[in-house]
């Protein structure tokens, strides 16, 4: 029953998916859409090759604010007034062997994509981007970025449906919800980032024990089958989606606003900030597999997922491990949220309806339920999403590709890469 409402979820993102697809690649994997209410300004890079991890600055009515060209050179910046823009490129971050002639000053409206062209000369040495092995190699390191970042969440939406069965379409809201909550607290509250970053994963922790008191646990005592409690939980969702646009408006607000520092190793080029957020993925996560490994309360978590009957008739009390397990997939999310505002140059009111697709596809391709096969299934995702442009395919099929692969190993092993073969019907 549960592979059945599992695979039924997976069947209701195809909608998403059109929409994701649709999307155009920027800095990672989370564009710029125009709307009536917001306009894009948005470019490629190339030197003879694409130039990732060049940072670009952009300041006009709207402000300024800065964006990081991704494995296949793409940037983009939202902007949410019309006028004359001015951006930049950090020539700090450009390849050694490649200039720029100066800022480009255009004129953005609202309602459609505006693109910036920069005159670049020379070609790149090969020391950050010379060449299609040093593209995979960045653009690897890239997918291990995301892949880490979207395995926070994925981990905690898998063990929410290991033990409720629940396929729960506002858990990438609660990513959203990190990284607004930390935006307000850093910019409107003048808080430092890291106490910012620790309040902010404390607050999503309580919002999770707050949803199963109110509301998932007063459902399942009223009989509401998986199904319904699902169609709440995507009630759940646009209503916070719709609250996020409210808060901070329909454009992308950033954390931090200072440019990140670029870090170079041969090929590959990141950020500060980037490096600072897959090690703090690594740190969690490690912890996140010793707890449900070694300790009183992951194995009574991994019993709960295996067979809640035979856990509670074995004296485990279910209902106390159900709430700590949504007291800590939103910690988790909110967590994400945080780094992912921090990588991808800020966060809006859709981010999460962004990547709710690829987290649910992590989630299928490791396995349901299984919290390691969602680790595992994020970082094969990652790596495919930005591997993609890096083999010559177009940006826009980054989600077509991972998605086409999980169905492919679905065809092969209906389970997943961790989960337990078992039986439809």
């Amino acid at each position: 029953m549960r592979t059945l409402l599992g695979l039924l979820a997976l069947a209701l993102l195809v909608p998403l998916a059109a929409v994701a697809g649709a999307a155009p690649a920027a800095a990672e994997t989370l564009g710029c859409q125009p709307s009536p209410e917001t306009g894009c300004l948005l470019g490629t890079l190339r030197a003879g090759e694409t130039l990732a991890e060049v940072e670009i600055s952009v300041a006009g009515p709207g402000g300024e604010q800065t964006a990081t060209s991704g494995p296949d050179g793409r940037w983009s910046i939202e902007v949410t007034e019309e006028g004359e823009y001015t951006a930049t490129i950090v020539e700090d971050t450009l390849p050694e062997g490649v200039t720029v002639e100066g800022p480009v000053t255009v004129n953005a409206s609202l309602g459609q994509n505006n693109t910036v062209l920069f005159r670049l000369t020379g070609e790149s040495d090969g020391s950050a981007v010379g060449g299609r092995s040093a593209l995979i190699i960045q653009s690897a390191v890239s997918g291990l970025r995301l892949g880490l970042l979207l395995a926070l969440a994925a981990v905690g939406l898998s063990l929410i449906y290991g033990t409720t069965g629940l396929s729960s379409f506002s858990h990438a809201e609660q990513v959203t919800l990190g990284g607004i909550v930390a935006f307000i607290m850093v910019n409107w509250w003048g808080l430092p980032f890291l106490a910012a970053a620790v309040l902010t994963v404390l607050f999503c922790g309580f919002t999770g024990y707050f949803q199963h008191a109110i509301l998932w646990k007063p459902l399942r005592r009223k009989g509401l089958g998986l199904v319904q409690l699902m169609i709440v939980t995507i009630g759940l969702s646009l209503a916070m989606q719709y609250m996020f646009q409210v808060l901070v408006g329909a454009g992308t607000v950033r954390i931090i606003r200072e440019a990140p520092t670029p870090i170079s190793w041969g090929p590959v080029r990141l950020t500060d900030q980037s490096l600072w957020a897959m090690g703090i993925a690594i740190v969690v996560l490690t912890v996140v597999g010793f707890a449900l490994l070694r300790t009183r309360l992951g194995r009574a978590t991994r019993a709960v997922s295996d067979n809640p009957a035979l856990a509670e008739a074995s004296g485990i009390d279910v209902d106390k491990v159900v709430r700590l397990v949504w007291i800590s997939a939103t910690a988790l999310a909110g967590l994400a949220g945080i780094m992912l505002a921090l990588v991808l140059n800020g966060v809006k009111w859709d981010s999460g309806m962004q990547i709710l697709l690829l987290l649910f596809a992590a989630v299928t391709l490791g396995g349901l339920g299984t919290a390691f096969g969602a680790l595992a299934g994020a970082i094969i995702i990652g790596l495919v999403v930005e591997l993609t442009p890096a083999f010559g395919l177009p940006g826009d099929l980054k989600y077509a590709t991972a998605l086409l692969i999980l169905i492919l190993l679905l065809m092969v092993r209906p389970q997943g890469l961790l989960g337990k073969a078992g039986r439809i019907g």
